[in-house]
């Protein structure tokens, strides 16, 4: 059997691999344009911050080492021009010398995956605009920041990897602005996640500016402006971290089936339209593991896992791939932000009858040294009570709490199900009841009607109007508002009748909860909690 793979990095190094290990007999050859075939391309932001510090851990096999482990032949600065289906073969030009060549293969693995986009605006070819998809921009942006020339920079684009490179900038001392031309930075999140975490940033001194379209850069030689539809933002250098699109121009006359935004359509195989071509990684569009629909998911983790499924099934196992969960997680300045599965705007979308709780969390035992605050968004169906996403913040463990829910979707696991699970504790570690035990409880309440609560989307949409804010704290804190010692009340609250409207608010929630619960006893009918309390909706009521 020949295997021909058209790029490297992850998919295509990740399917070479597997394929060898599989049959060390069988004929794999990679083609890639780049003079590198292997590199950590999520990495790329924490080298430009010192995280890490040698260059050389960036590059994750050399072509000679990667032939020499796995048996795989690797050709580099070779570009694949066209594919012929009928004949079953490609050619390519060599990007050093120019000379052309053709290849043929039995089975054909497209793994090209996608390029940053630059949008057509003047000024992107000012010296200090970068990109930060290969290691030599993270090289070149380092440099630059090193040098001292950088002092104030532009982020376009409040992505993942847009946002990364800004705490990391941050932490070298320069100053930062992100853009974005959609209303919330960090897709994956809920509105009302996304505005917290723009809060968090500007307490943290990243500036957020977003329904804010990227116009242009000014500059004698070098960027001094970065244009925009709100205004002129003075930097000494851009940051273009807009988006990527798929790098599958090459098929364009082949007939192989595209999707709308031009990655290519593959079956659970990573099968095309071809029957003897696939593909997998950033170029490739798999579907969504709840809703089936198709999904284009350009991460790292997704690549890795759909290179070894399509070399298992091309050494003749039989195998599926199920698809993903858009699963994603963030380091930023003081906090990370994880979420999996479908938020709730999404799952309303699909036909769910989506129900939500927000709520704040101890991370680790309150009185061990590091303990913060986190912050879980759990998203599932009414009916069904199917666990359909989740939402994260906070400074620790923030990933665990994402795995542990990504286990639960593949599974189709109910919120009960969820319930009582006995996780890892010790003080360093998690709370005696782990965080996610914790939100899984306080949204089974909900759906039982013991809790009554109005979440923040519906707090920031006015829901609240016409309710009388009871401060529930441990001590006053919220201006304006009644307080309420919950160890006082030991019945009917005297300046408030049985039917008023009262708005239960504590620091997280669980105070309020509380005094609700209380208060239900004693016969009040409309009380609700404002889920996430102080601590995600601020203190201005």
């Amino acid at each position: 059997m020949k295997v021909l793979i058209i790029g490297g990095v992850a998919a295509g190094t990740k399917t070479a691999a597997k394929l060898k290990r599989e049959h060390r007999d069988w004929d794999v050859q990679i083609l890639t344009k780049d003079r590198e075939i292997s590199y950590a391309g999520c990495g790329l932001p924490y080298y430009v911050g010192h995280v890490i510090e040698d260059r050389a851990e960036l590059i994750v096999n050399s072509p000679e080492s990667f032939a020499a482990q796995t048996g795989a032949s690797v050709r580099t600065r070779t570009e694949v021009t066209a594919v012929n289906r009928v004949e079953k073969t490609v050619s390519a030009i060599d990007l050093e010398s120019g000379d052309c060549s053709t290849y043929t293969y039995d089975k054909l693995v497209i793994a090209t995956g996608a390029r940053p986009f630059v949008p057509p605006v003047p000024g992107t070819g000012l010296k200090n605009v970068f990109l930060m998809r290969t290691p030599e921009d993270a090289y070149a942006l380092r440099d630059a920041v090193d040098g001292g020339g950088i002092r104030r920079a532009v982020i376009v684009g409040g992505g993942f990897i847009g946002l990364e490179v800004a705490e990391n900038l941050l932490a070298r001392g320069v100053k930062v602005s992100v853009i974005d031309m959609a209303d919330h930075i960090l897709p994956g999140f809920d509105p009302e996640v996304q505005n917290h975490v723009e809060n968090r940033l500007t307490d943290q001194g990243v500036m957020t500016f977003t329904g804010t379209r990227f116009e242009g850069i000014e500059g004698d030689g070098k960027v001094e402006k970065v244009l925009t539809s709100r205004r002129a933002f003075k930097a000494d250098a851009a940051i273009l971290s807009i988006g990527i699109r798929a790098n599958t121009e090459f098929l364009a006359d082949t007939g192989i089936a595209l999707m709308p935004n031009r990655t290519v359509q593959v079956n659970a195989q990573m099968q095309t339209s071809d029957p003897d071509i696939f593909a997998v990684g950033d170029c490739a569009c798999v579907v969504n593991a709840l809703t089936h629909e198709p999904q284009w998911a350009p991460m790292g983790s997704a690549a890795n896992l759909e290179g070894r499924l399509l070399a298992r099934h091309l050494a003749g196992h039989e195998v599926a791939f199920r698809g993903v969960l858009g699963t994603g997680i963030c380091q930023l300045p003081g906090f990370a932000a994880g979420h999996t599965g479908l938020t709730e705007t999404q799952a309303a979308a699909a036909g769910f009858d989506a129900v939500s709780v927000v709520c704040a969390v101890d991370d680790k035992a309150h009185y061990f040294p590091g303990a913060g605050a986190m912050l879980i968004k759990l998203v599932a169906d009414r009916a069904t009570r199917r666990v359909l996403g989740v939402q994260a913040l906070g400074g620790y463990a923030v990933d665990k709490v994402v795995d542990i829910v990504v286990t639960a979707l593949y599974l189709g696991a109910t919120i009960d199900q969820l319930a009582d699970m006995d996780l890892a504790y010790a003080p360093p570690f998690s709370t005696a009841i782990h965080p996610l035990d914790h939100a899984v409880n306080i949204l089974m309440n909900k759906l039982d009607g013991t809790l009554e609560t109005f979440t923040p989307a519906e707090y920031l949409a006015g829901a609240a109007e016409g309710y009388q804010v009871l401060d529930a704290s441990m001590q006053p804190t919220i201006e304006g508002a009644v307080y309420v010692d919950l160890a006082t009340v030991n019945g009917p609250l005297p300046e408030f009748p049985l039917d008023a409207k009262l708005m239960l608010v504590c620091a997280k929630g669980k105070r309020a909860y509380m005094l609700q619960n209380r208060l239900k006893f004693y016969g009040y009918t409309n009380t609700r909690v404002l889920e996430g309390g102080s601590l995600f909706n601020g203190t201005s009521y």
